[in-house]
């Protein structure tokens, strides 16, 4: 990497001791300069202590005040401390750098750092010349459109961003248009049609994973209006969104929050939204007969997960709670549905489920396969043969069997109970999802699969196990050819006086022959689809999960 000039370097007051304060266009840096040390009977000299060497991105530097240091004590790190009048007499101005450090298990917190200046110009240049930096930061939002759910989760979504968030926006001077919404969709129908979308760099939802597929709604819909593009069409190459989405998680799981930044923690969130990362993010188009059903950018589960959603629905007043209840009646209950799922293969890139590769920031894998995706793209249209990939009938693999879940996992799908997720070895932004598709055994079977969600051990390493990383795929139930049929049934198992006690006990060979589609926590009206990934079609405030920090304290060099 090429040394950066600096912009400037000036020994300033620390903590009692002085430290060569410099900064150029990527870093700052501190270094303690050591005192001096008389010499002994002897000749020998006394060891020299390593200096203390600090250095902070300026990308992410939250920002810069000045500070008046003739009141009895002075802000530093968080704390109020009492300093020396003998120590500041010849350092009496001071200025005080807010920026991002790393705490345990990805979390990030707001940390500040005060020097002190032997005069008010130099204090003030400091400032000048450290805010300058800053705004030619071109990737970080200066206003933005804030949407809370006061109704998510434990219902904290207005205190969490009162509190947490809304301070560390005022202290980055970024300025908001708050709305909290009063019914479900209102974000969805506010961006869809009266948001001015032009004068915000970004949009941010305070809640849950529902909340944040309201706004992804809301927005792809939107940019794909503005563009003039079918949503209806599954073929139809949708245009990605240019406004980046923030989370801030409020909700009961938050499992998207939790995929991308590795931590469910607001502060984290509202701070990488600060400094303007920003993750690509594939979003997965649902059809049924060539009618738009809604996107998924986590998990779409047909099947077990498809009837614990639906059962939950019928004990909201349990609260999260019933998420686990529903879960366990569902497990015993042990339903299987018989189908053709139909695949197309994603041979062109790199990865598979089972090779362990995690996404990571900076993901190599995702870049890659978004280069490759750019260029067929690209090639397609420089030779005017863009055939529709429906019709490569041969590239298409098909199975047909009894399945206990068919699930799609556009990304590994990792919560707090879940550290790996579904598909650990899933990737945010390489244009492909995982098909996982687990076919009819026992119930100890299954509860090994299960089990293995919650370990490290290989959760496809099961006979009745398997997983595809595909880019299109389609499933139609055996006994639900059309809506005419589903809607009969529906109606008929609705007559029979034992029906319900048949579902709950298919020893009896009366189970059902259909279940319902878990798209993202929303169920959907058909069991016959058509999913296609689309690459990198969002993008979030978030720059993936970091496997080490990227910048740490570097050791000091011996003195000599």
């Amino acid at each position: 990497m090429e040394k950066q000039p600096k912009l400037l370097s000036s020994q300033l007051l620390l903590k009692n001791c002085v430290f060569e304060v410099s900064l150029n266009s990527v870093l700052l840096t501190w270094k303690e300069q050591p005192a001096k040390k008389k010499r002994v009977s002897g000749g020998i000299h006394r060891p020299f202590k390593l200096s203390a060497y600090h250095s902070v991105p300026v990308s992410e530097i939250l920002a810069v005040r000045e500070l008046d240091v003739d009141s009895s004590g002075t802000k530093d790190d968080g704390r109020w401390q009492k300093m020396s009048q003998k120590t500041t007499e010849p350092y009496p101005c001071a200025f005080t750098v807010s920026y991002v450090e790393r705490a345990r298990k990805h979390r990030w917190r707001c940390a500040d750092v005060t020097f002190h200046c032997p005069e008010g110009a130099l204090s003030q240049q400091w400032v000048q010349t450290i805010r300058e930096q800053l705004a030619s930061l071109a990737n970080r939002p200066k206003h933005l459109l804030v949407y809370i759910n006061p109704f998510g989760g434990k219902q904290q979504g207005k205190p969490i961003y009162e509190q947490k968030v809304a301070p560390l926006f005022a202290h980055a001077n970024i300025s908001t248009d708050v709305i909290v919404t009063g019914h479900a969709n209102h974000a969805r129908d506010h961006l869809k049609t009266e948001a001015e979308l032009k004068q915000y760099d970004g949009v941010v939802c305070v809640g849950g994973d529902g909340m944040f597929s309201e706004v992804v709604h809301g927005l792809i819909s939107r940019t794909q209006r503005d563009n003039a593009v079918d949503q209806n069409c599954p073929e139809e190459r949708l245009v990605p969104c240019t406004l980046r989405i923030g989370i801030i998680p409020a909700g009961s799981t938050d499992c998207i929050c939790f995929a991308t930044v590795g931590t469910n923690d607001p502060v984290t969130s509202a701070l990488h939204i600060i400094v303007g990362d920003s993750q690509p993010m594939d979003v997965c188009s649902v059809h049924h007969n060539n009618t738009f059903l809604r996107y998924s950018v986590s998990l779409l589960g047909y099947g077990f997960y498809g009837d614990v959603l639906t059962d939950s629905e019928r004990k909201r007043w349990m609260g999260p709670a019933r998420y686990d209840f529903s879960g366990f009646k569902t497990f015993l209950t042990h339903n299987y549905y018989e189908g053709t799922v139909s695949y197309l293969p994603a041979t062109d890139v790199l990865g598979t489920p089972r090779d362990r590769t995690k996404c990571r920031a900076g993901c190599l894998i995702c870049r890659h396969n978004r280069q490759r995706y750019s260029e067929d793209r690209a090639e397609k249209y420089r030779t005017d043969i863009l055939v529709s990939e429906s019709e490569c009938d041969g590239d298409w693999k098909t199975i047909r069997g009894k399945f206990l879940a068919i699930n799609a996992a556009s990304m590994s799908c990792a919560c707090p109970r879940s550290p790996n997720g579904l598909s650990p070895a899933a990737h945010l932004a390489d244009g492909t999802t995982d098909l996982i598709l687990v076919r009819k055994c026992s119930r100890f079977d299954f509860l090994r699969h299960l089990l293995r969600h919650t370990s490290k051990d290989d959760q496809f390493d099961l006979g009745f196990v398997e997983v595809h990383r595909v880019r299109r795929f389609r499933f139609t139930p055996r006994h639900c050819q059309s809506d005419s049929d589903l809607a009969l049934e529906l109606r008929e198992n609705g007559k029979h006086l034992f029906g319900q006690f048949c579902r709950d006990h298919p020893a009896c060979g009366c189970g059902p022959s259909y279940s319902n589609w878990n798209c993202d926590g929303e169920i959907l009206p058909h069991a016959a689809i058509e999913v296609g990934a689309h690459c990198q079609l969002i993008k979030l405030f978030a720059r993936g999960i970091e496997e080490l920090p990227v910048f740490e304290d570097l050791p000091a060099p011996c003195a000599i």
